[in-house]
Order: structure tokens, then sequence, then C-alpha cells
């Protein structure tokens, strides 16, 4: 789970993508590329910190286990401002979340754990799909559920201080995981920002929320067996207020009078009066009525409108980031055989469609300058294949996409 800008959720802390690697999954760091750093000043915190971790309890035997070879890490306060909830449109947040890979390894995970799915939708009432889609988000499926040092980490956040208290409560709870031996200190892993297992569980949502479902007596979300991650997962939304067989939300259709002054989550009202304002499913059929619900546009009228359901805001516990409910609603969809969305997204800040941008990573690629894909979605591979062919033709190196290059590449 990551952490909201507006408020800190139980859940994880990236993710998202904890653990996806290129730009055409979601963004995360390796413990290749993240390298202890003298800093004394950090030393110093960590001492003082270790006191107050004696006073709470802590025993001088863990505390020293698990701060012997503690490390400042600065490229995790890095990751801290730039989660792609917040840096990505919708569109391309929607590309990397349900990408073509990532649905289809998502119908293999449901078909591969489609027994133990089953069971934690008969104990905790969450569908596969949507308990599948975090997983997809959270980790790919398993593939990268992060293997950043969890204490290093946490100490790192506690010590920068922007969110210091949040990661001191998730620092002492990482300490007492390990001080109750659920987890040894090496394998004790996770995202750059704390966050642990398949479906990324920060520390005080693994003591809340954290199942054994499996019956071994251990709660081991760090298991190449998912099935104690995914019911934690199912238990952590139910007991949310997940409302079972009720859908997160749906792309709905807009009439061109519809006020956008009404959009918004602080704007909810029940269905049927959105279905009076004409407000209808992608069809053009009334808007079915599952209780309360509120529109979402989140790029403006040109792209898709949404209305979401009291399970909406339940995924929304898991990460408060309305790109990422979406995204799990969507990819849920996905996964459970619905088609993609109905609605186009309005050109970029440059006039580009995602089309564009996908036809001119395909000749940047075709010309030696590899994107690695063709997603549409601008990220590091994609600027430093530009820039190598702008040095290469003599043009000004700024790395920028533009149609004049698109068109330049023909």
């Amino acid at each position: 789970m990551k952490l909201s800008r507006r408020t800190v959720i139980s859940g994880l802390a990236t993710t998202m993508f904890s653990g996806c690697v290129g730009e055409q999954s979601l963004p995360t760091v390796s413990q290749s590329s993240i390298r202890p750093v003298p800093n004394p000043a950090f030393d110093a915190w960590v001492a003082s910190f270790r006191l107050q971790a004696a006073a709470r309890g802590l025993s001088q035997q863990t505390l020293d286990r698990a701060f012997r070879s503690v490390g400042y890490l600065p490229a995790v306060i890095e990751k801290d401002r730039s989660q792609t909830e917040f840096t990505r449109s919708l569109e391309d947040y929607i590309a990397i979340a349900a990408s073509d890979e990532r649905i289809s390894k998502g119908r293999a995970a449901l078909a591969r754990q489609a027994r133990t799915l089953a069971a934690i939708e008969a104990r905790y009432g969450v569908a596969p799909e949507v308990v599948t889609a975090i997983w997809g988000l959270e980790s790919k499926y398993g593939e990268r559920r992060g293997d950043i040092p969890v204490i290093s980490a946490l100490s790192t956040l506690a010590f920068e201080g922007r969110r210091g208290a949040f990661f001191e409560g998730q620092l002492i709870a990482a300490l007492k995981i390990l001080e109750r031996g659920d987890i040894t200190l090496a394998r004790m892993t996770g995202s750059w920002a704390g966050a642990m297992g398949h479906t990324q569980f920060i520390p005080t949502s693994y003591q809340a929320y954290a199942v054994d479902f499996t019956g071994d007596g251990r709660r081991d979300i760090w298991s190449d067996d998912p099935a104690d991650a995914l019911a934690s997962t199912a238990a952590y939304l139910q007991r949310s207020g997940w409302r079972s067989g009720q859908p997160w939300g749906m792309e709905v259709r807009l009439n061109a009078g519809f006020d956008a002054g009404l959009t918004g989550r602080g704007n909810a009202r029940r269905s049927t009066a959105w279905a009076g304002m004409g407000v209808t499913d992608t069809a053009g059929r009334p808007l079915p009525d599952h209780g309360s619900a509120a529109i979402l546009i989140p790029q403006g009228r040109r792209g898709p409108a949404f209305a979401v359901f009291r399970n909406f805001n339940v995924i929304l516990r898991y990460n408060n980031a309305e790109k990422y409910g979406i995204g799990v609603g969507h990819l849920a969809d996905r996964l459970a055989g619905k088609p993609p969305l109905q609605a186009g997204f309005p050109p970029d800040e440059r006039g580009m469609t995602i089309d564009d941008r996908k036809e001119l990573q395909r000749r940047l690629t075709a010309r030696g300058f590899d994107t690695q894909g063709a997603d549409g979605v601008i990220g590091p591979d994609t600027t430093a294949a530009i820039r190598g062919y702008q040095a290469r033709a003599g043009l000004p190196v700024d790395g920028e996409p533009s149609l004049a290059l698109l068109a330049r590449l023909q």
C-alpha cells in the first residue's frame, strides 16, 4: 500500500508498486540501486530512537539485532516524493495498471490460485478479481515484493522527518513483528517505504489485519505461497466495510449539460438521483442502483467519467489515491472479462494522444533507440531513447516527445 498525500492510510507504502520494473509497469526501487550512505546525524538519530523504543518495551536483544546493519538510504526519500499516483495522468496510470501484460498475468494468477481465492471469498466476501487486482498492482502478482531492508527504509523516512511520527510508529511496529518472531530480520524486506509481502502491508496493517489462512501458525505474507497475503488483503477490505457482491464503480456517460461542479467524492447521492440527471452506463442504460454514488472525471469532461460506490471508498482505505482506486477497480473488471474503458482521453499538454506516444516509441525502437516497449507512457527509457536519437540527429537534446519528433521519425 502506498501513502496518500492527503492522509496516511493503514495499508502499504508503495507500490505499488513496490514491485514492478520499467515504465510499462509501476515504479520501484530495488536494493541493487539503494546503497547506505554514511550520515552521522542519522546515526545519532538511531541512537536516540533506540532509547525511545526500549522505553516502549522493546528488548535490547531485538534492538541490537535490528539496528546492527541499519543504514541511511537517501533513495527512499526521493521515491517518497514521486509516487506514481501523483505524478502520472489517469491515462498513463491505467496504461500501466491495466496493461495487456498485467491483465494476461492476472488471469493466469486467478487460474493458478482459483481454489485459494474461492476459499478466501467464502470467508471474507471479496471477489477473487478484486484481491488479485490489488496483488497485481502492489507486486505484479508476487514478482516484485521488494528487497529493501525494512528497518533501514523506515528508519531513513522517520529520520528525514516529513512524516516522522508516522514512520516512527511503523518502525516500532516492525520491531515488534521481529520481537514476536513472525519473520526474521533477513526476510523482512519490502518496498522503499517499508511495505511488505505480496500485497505490500505496512507494519501496523500487518499487526491489525494479517491472518494465518494456511493454518500453519504464522501470518506469512512474505512466503512464495501467497495464501496468507491474499487472505490478509481480503480481511483488510472486509473489516474496512466491503460489501460483498457490490461493484466498486463503473464507467458512465454524462449528458452534454451535466454540471461538472457536481463531481467529486464529496458530492455523493443516490444512483437514482444521478439517473434522473441523465447519467447512464456506457450502453446508454439508466445508472443501476447500487446505493450512494459519486461521479468522478479525473481528466475533465473530455476524459472518462466514473460512478463510484461504497466499495471504491473501501479500496481507498488500502491506498487513498483516486487513481489507485480506479486502477484496482478497472483491472479487476478486466480480469473478470469486462471491456477496456469506452471513452478516450484528451491529448496531453504536447497535443499528443496515447496512440501518438505509442507510435513514437515504436519508431524510436525501430531506429535502434529501444524504449523497452510501446505503452504510450513517457518514462525514463523513452526519455533516454529520445535523447539518444536527438544527439545522433544533431537536434537539441531535451528528451521531450513531440508531434514534430514523431513526424521526423517517419
